[in-house]
């Protein structure tokens, strides 16, 4: 297939209505995802609406759910929220994979200096995901999101980076599976089109590091850096520094690249301490 045939083939994808989940095992785990983006609670209406299924199917996993410990339910018949048994278990993965330790002092210092908000995200099969973070800012707003969610790739700095380190082909394929998502919950300059997504990742790739303004949310800027392994060069994690845009303007950004690049080179450096990092880098 042609570059141009598969690009509009993933345009249409990207385009399309989201297919019906299948399986109960797909729909607990949207449910487990819904549930940590909305953590003061769902009903059961709420969840139906939201992932499309039948409230007695959203009534039966929840139960199940309930049972194994992983969701509670406020009252009777009140909102379900999780309980700690998935962050405990997602922390203490973290905690002996050892990336934390090898990571944190890094990330430490790089907050320090640039007075922002700065996390690392590992790659995991098709997805990003933020493991740890430092926060630098002291004072004003602190930009802080929520961790241990999937990254939405095609806006955010950490997704610009590391899709830049793929070809154009991998990269869509990438986004297409996770979609653009709705324009409303972004910044008003994310992109929404393939062509639009190439534009920013031709960028990153020139310029060795990714950099948004006002793409992932009103008001916030980024820039993000690939950490790649020592061994086979493959991009294993991203780092990245975000704040608001009144602070990291570009100026700002520009004097933020090479304090990013030395923490990337340092956690590259002692990242075959890790067994996390050392999986992803082969």
């Amino acid at each position: 297939m042609s570059r141009g045939r598969f690009t509009r083939a993933v345009q249409s994808e990207l385009s399309s209505h989201t297919l019906p989940m299948s399986s109960p095992l797909e729909r607990s785990l949207s449910i487990l995802e819904r549930l940590a983006a909305h953590p003061e609670g769902q009903s059961i209406s709420a969840l139906s609406n939201a992932l499309d299924l039948p409230p007695s199917a959203a009534h039966r996993l929840l139960a199940e759910l309930a049972r194994c410990g992983y969701v509670r339910q406020l009252k009777e018949q009140g909102d379900y929220v999780l309980t700690i048994k998935l962050v405990s278990l997602g922390l203490g993965f973290l905690s002996s994979s050892g990336v934390v330790d090898v990571a944190q002092p890094a990330l430490d210092r790089l907050a320090d200096a640039s007075g922002e908000l700065v996390r690392l995200a590992i790659v995991d099969g098709d997805d990003l995901t933020f493991v740890a973070k430092a926060q630098g800012a002291r004072r004003g707003l602190k930009y802080d999101p929520d961790m241990g969610l999937s990254v939405r790739l095609s806006c955010s700095s950490a997704g610009h980076a590391w899709l830049s380190t793929l070809s154009d082909e991998a990269a869509l394929a990438l986004v297409s599976k996770q979609g653009f998502g709705s324009p409303k919950d972004f910044g008003p300059k994310a992109p929404t089109t393939v062509k639009a997504l190439l534009g920013y990742l031709q960028q990153a790739r020139k310029r060795g590091f990714s950099m948004i303004i006002e793409t992932f949310a009103p008001s916030m800027s980024a820039l993000a850096a690939p950490v790649r392994a020592k061994n086979t060069g493959e991009t294993i994690g991203v780092v990245t520094i975000a704040g608001p845009l009144v602070r990291l303007n570009e100026a700002r950004i520009e004097a933020l690249v090479d304090p990013l690049f030395a923490c990337v080179e340092e956690i590259e450096g002692a990242s075959t301490a890790s067994t996390l990092f050392k999986r992803r880098g082969g």
